[in-house]
């Protein structure tokens, strides 16, 4: 999937997501999300943060595992609307474990997040990866001048 670079720098400059996933029967869920960017591959940990549920018992997780297809949604608001901005990747995800890839998001993840630097256990996170497919963005057109 080629990304346009605007794209792509408002994707890696961005602080927060929103991840949609939904089950098998099309019962959507939307969570927001710290994420990194690599490439053509966005991931997000789910990390030690206080959950009201077992991590693998989490919403997305379960969703996941029954149906792989997700989006992922980065927005930019401000009062001038000519400033407005989106940007809308969707693909299949899988949950990472271990191994070389979940590492190496794991690391990505600590470089972008000062906080996972010094969250305890963070190595030991589950990884979401999102493939990206498709994608689709919009920005507000400059005020003309009169």
């Amino acid at each position: 999937m080629v990304i346009p670079d605007a794209d792509r720098d408002f994707l890696r400059q961005a602080r927060v997501a929103r991840l949609a996933t939904a089950s098998l029967a099309g019962e959507p869920h939307v969570v927001p999300v710290c994420f990194v960017l690599d490439s053509s591959t966005v991931y997000s940990a789910i990390d030690s943060k206080p959950k009201r549920v077992a991590p693998r018992m989490l919403r997305r997780l379960q969703n996941i595992a029954h149906n792989p297809r997700a989006v992922l949604l980065v927005d930019h608001y401000e009062e001038d609307w000519s400033r407005l901005r989106y940007m809308m990747v969707s693909g299949r995800t899988a949950i990472l474990e271990s191994g070389p890839e979940c590492a190496r998001a794991l690391d990505l993840l600590r470089d972008k997040y000062e906080q996972y630097r010094t969250m305890p256990d963070f190595g030991r996170s589950l990884v979401i990866r999102l493939e990206i497919e498709h994608s689709a963005s919009w920005h507000g057109a400059p005020r003309k001048t009169e």
